[in-house]
This record gives C-alpha cells, structure tokens and sequence, in this order.
C-alpha cells in the first residue's frame, strides 16, 4: 500500500502528496471502521451463538483476503466484506420460521434481516444495499454466480465450511474443481487442505449448515 511505503521510506514532501496520503489513510479507516461497526451489530444480533459469530468472522476474513489479492477495486471490495459479514444472518429466523437452518431458506430470510441491519448501520448507498442484499440471498446458489464479489463470498464459505464440517477428501476434491475459481482461493485451498498435512478432514463429512 502508498501510506506503507511513504512510512518505510520517506514522507510526503509536496502538499499534494500530503493530501493524498491524507485521503488515502481517511478512506482506509473509514472502510475499516464501517466494516468494525458491521461487525459489532451482527455480533448482537447473534447474541449468544459464538459457533455462528466465529463462522461469519472468519469468512470474512477469507472473503477480504481474497479481494485484496485478487484486486478488486474499492467499492466491490467493501460490498464482498459487507456481505460476508451478513451472509448467515437469515439463519436464527429460518430456525424459527421451519425449525432449519438449511441455506436455501437463510437466502429467503437473510436479505430482508440485512437490509434492515444495514439501514440501521448507515453509510450505505441504495445500490450497494441491494448488491449485498442479492448476494446474502444466494450464496448457496452456485450456478447464477455474476459477479467477482459473488464468487469470492462462496469460496471464503467453502473453506470454513469444508473445514467446520470435516468434509471428505472427495468434497474437498468436487469443491476444488466445480467451485473454486480465483487463483487465490485456489491456493487457499490447497495450501488448507493438503491430506498429508491434516489427515482428520479426510474421515468423512456431514452436510453444512452455514
């Protein structure tokens, strides 16, 4: 990153590039910070479930990682991480409503409940709640995939996922060849789940939840 660099090498000395490096830290804490707030009002919506608040924090995690590397631009990188924060949030009321958690009926509940958060949270254009509303109502859809936005959220759910359900060797395998599509996912994965580095995935599965 430039605020890296003139750090560890040498500060701006013209006013212009004081003020870019001003602009460029101030939207860096501003992205952070809006995602942090996110993070706390999914935290206490999901009040008293930390299996689900540790699952949506780490597909976050994966889903930034993925971004960066893989360069999305600005705008798409913060609707990716808004919505892998948000992704699972249909799961409480699908319980409630069907007494299951199964992905087809969070993508029903989960973008009316987002975009209820996300109004709430602010700082959210039309456009981009509606962007992370249709990803969050189909990320258990893996044939519609539109977008670099899209396809990063389902592999940042794959590799909890795949991990959380002690998926198979074979599911891994399916996973890595008819979803995974970045080359940085793709690493993830591999480098996650090389059996001869951790042979406990390889005992078996059971369908996931998240």
């Amino acid at each position: 990153m430039k605020f890296l660099y003139y750090f560890t090498h040498s500060f701006p000395q013209s006013s212009s590039e004081r003020l870019l490096l001003h602009t460029e830290l101030k939207s860096k804490y501003n992205m952070d910070k809006k995602h942090a707030m996110l993070i706390e009002a999914i935290t206490e919506y999901d009040k008293g479930d930390p299996k689900r608040i540790h699952h949506l924090l780490k597909v976050h995690n994966l889903a930034a990682t993925i971004g960066v590397m893989e360069g999305l631009d600005s705008e798409t990188q913060d609707i990716l991480e808004s919505a892998a924060i948000l992704h699972d949030i249909g799961i409480h009321l699908s319980e409630k409503k069907y007494g299951s958690s199964n992905g087809k009926y969070q993508e029903i509940e989960g973008p009316d409940e987002a975009k209820r958060v996300l109004e709430q949270q602010g700082g959210f254009t039309q456009k981009e709640i509606d962007r992370i509303c249709f990803l969050i109502g189909h990320h258990h859809t893996y044939n519609k995939i539109d977008g670099p936005d899209y396809q990063i959220l389902v592999e940042a759910d794959f590799l909890v996922n795949l991990y959380e359900d002690q998926c198979s060797a074979h599911a891994i395998e399916a996973a890595g060849k008819n979803i995974f599509k970045t080359q940085t996912g793709l690493r993830l994965l591999r480098d996650m789940y090389t059996q001869n580095a951790y042979h406990e995935l390889t005992k078996g599965g059971r369908k996931s939840e998240h």
